[in-house]
């Protein structure tokens, strides 16, 4: 007896397949406790888009991506990587 299993992702061995933050966090962080932001797209791993913050003590939390300084933090962000890149993004050659 063969099974098909449709709808499923691909998988491979260093794929993580589950969002990283269970919990997350809402209250403002002082700029001067946050060491990195890392900004992990929504994908078929997990719906949301995830933001965690590596803090000065070494810890890492998740920001609430809903909540309004956090909204302000990606955007702050996306906008220096953007920035960084020449400010637009490559054209492609063909």
């Amino acid at each position: 007896m063969s099974m098909a299993v449709t709808g499923m992702p691909p998988i491979s061995r260093d794929y993580n397949t589950h969002c990283r933050c269970l919990q997350v966090e809402s209250r403002i962080i002082p700029p001067d406790n946050l060491r990195s932001i890392k900004l992990v797209p929504e994908g078929p791993h997990c719906p949301v888009i995830e933001v965690i913050a590596g803090l000065s003590n070494g810890e890492k939390v998740c920001l609430n991506p809903g909540a309004s300084w956090v909204k302000k933090l990606i955007h702050f962000i996306l906008e220096r990587q953007l920035h960084q890149q020449g400010g637009a993004l490559p054209k492609q050659q063909g």
